[in-house]
C-alpha cells in the first residue's frame, strides 16, 4: 500500500508518564479527518512507526513482542517480525500473542524503536529487553547486533533512527541501570544513566555519543546528517549532538519543554515532530505534538485531545513522501491513528 492513500475509517515509551504531568499553552491545528488502523484483537502498544523503502506500512511493534505491517484496509495488520531469542527457540505464539504482561518481555520480546535502511530493505529494531537487532526485507526472527556499549549492558533500549546518508544507526538506552519493568524506581531515583548511541554496520561497533541522559526516549538524525537530536523524558528537554562541522562531537541543550517529550521524528522539510504529553492532574493529560526547527524554535503545536482524550501518545510520524497523512503511535492504544491534514 502506498502510504499516501487514505485508509478507511474503522496509534517511548512505557507507563512512566502516569506520574508526570505539566501544562503548556498551545494552538490547535484542525485535521480534516481522523481514522484508526485497528490492531489485532487484545493487543496494544504501537510505540513507534516506520515505513519501508517503497512507502509501505506503517510497521509497528506491539506489547506482545511482534512487529506488524499494515497491508491495507482489507488485510489490516499482519505479522512481519519478532525479536525474542529466549533459550534460542522461536517465540511461542500460544504464550505471547495478545499478552500485555511485561514480565513476558524476555520471552516474547518488546520492540520499541524502528527504522528502515532504504537501500537494503533491512529493518533495525530497538528492543527493550533484547537490545539492537535487524531483520531482512522478508521479516521473521530478527538478528541480534548489540546488547552493550563500552562494557555496560543496555538497560532499556528505546528510540531509533537510521541515517540514510551514512548507513549508521542512532538509538537510545533510556537507562543503563533500570529495565522496562523497573521504570518506577528510575523515576524515584532521578535516574540519569541514559545514553545516545551510534551503531556502524560496517564495523559492528557501538559508540557512546552522550552519557548521563535523563530518560533518553527519542532520537532523530537531521536530513543532512550533521547532527542528531535526543529527547530526555525526565529532564523535559531535547539535546543536539553535532556529528559534523566545527562543533562535531559536542552536545548542547536545544529546547526545554513545559511537558514530557517522547519520540522525535524528522520531517520531509527538515524540521522535527516531537511528542509532548502535558497536563495538570494525575491521569488527565493533554497529548500534543510540537514541530521544532534545527535551532529549537517551536513552529506549531497540535493538540490531540479531541481524538485521544487523556491517552498518552508516544510518536507522530508523517508519510515518507510528505503527503498530508500523520500517523500517531501510543503504548496505550489498540490502533494507529491517522490524521489527514487540511494543509
Amino acid at each position: 500500500m502506498e502510504i499516501c492513500m487514505r485508509p478507511t475509517t474503522t496509534v517511548a515509551m512505557i507507563p512512566i508518564f502516569i506520574l508526570m504531568f505539566f501544562s503548556i499553552p498551545h494552538s490547535v491545528l484542525t485535521s480534516s479527518s481522523f481514522t484508526k488502523l485497528q490492531l489485532p484483537l487484545n493487543v496494544i502498544g504501537p510505540d513507534s512507526l516506520a515505513f519501508d523503502q517503497q512507502g509501505r506500512g506503517p510497521y509497528t511493534g506491539l506489547s506482545d513482542g511482534r512487529v506488524l505491517k499494515y497491508e491495507g484496509p482489507t488485510s489490516g495488520f499482519t505479522g512481519f517480525a519478532h525479536t525474542s531469542h529466549y533459550t534460542n527457540l522461536y517465540r511461542s505464539k500460544a504464550v505471547c500473542d495478545g499478552t500485555r504482561d511485561q514480565n513476558l518481555g524476555p520471552i516474547c520480546g518488546t520492540p520499541l524503536g524502528l527504522g528502515f535502511n532504504y537501500q537494503t530493505g533491512e529493518l533495525y529494531i530497538a528492543d527493550a529487553v533484547s537490545g539492537l537487532l535487524v531483520v531482512g526485507p522478508s521479516g521473521g526472527l530478527a538478528t541480534p547486533l548489540a546488547t552493550s556499549a563500552e562494557g555496560v549492558p543496555f538497560g532499556l533500549p528505546d528510540a531509533l533512527d537510521f541515517d540514510q546518508l551514512t548507513g549508521k544507526v542512532y538509538f537510545t538506552d533510556a537507562s543503563s541501570v533500570y529495565g522496562i519493568r523497573e521504570i518506577i524506581q528510575a523515576i524515584g531515583n532521578n535516574d540519569a544513566t541514559g545514553r545516545l548511541l551510534e551503531y556502524d554496520p560496517r564495523t559492528n561497533q557501538v559508540t557512546v555519543l552522550i552519557r548521563g541522559l535523563s530518560g533518553a526516549v527519542g532520537a532523530a538524525v537531521s536530513r543532512d546528517g550533521s547532527f542528531v537530536l535526543v529527547t530526555e523524558l525526565f529532564a523535559n528537554r531535547t539535546q543536539k549532538f553535532w556529528l559534523k562541522g566545527p562543533k562535531a562531537n559536542t552536545s548542547e541543550v536545544l529546547i526545554t519543554f513545559q511537558g514530557r517529550p517522547d519520540n522525535i521524528k524528522t520531517t520531509a522539510n527538515g524540521t522535527f515532530w516531537v511528542v509532548v504529553n502535558t497536563g495538570k492532574f494525575l491521569l488527565l493529560t493533554s497529548p500534543t505534538r510540537q514541530e521544532i526547527d534545527a535551532d529549537g524554535n517551536v513552529l506549531r503545536t497540535v493538540n490531540f485531545e479531541a481524538e485521544y482524550g487523556s491517552t498518552l501518545i508516544s510518536e507522530v510520524q508523517e508519510c515518507r513522501d510528505a503527503c498530508l497523512n500523520l500517523y500517531v503511535g501510543s503504548l496505550f492504544a489498540s490502533f494507529v491513528g491517522v490524521y489527514t491534514l487540511n494543509n
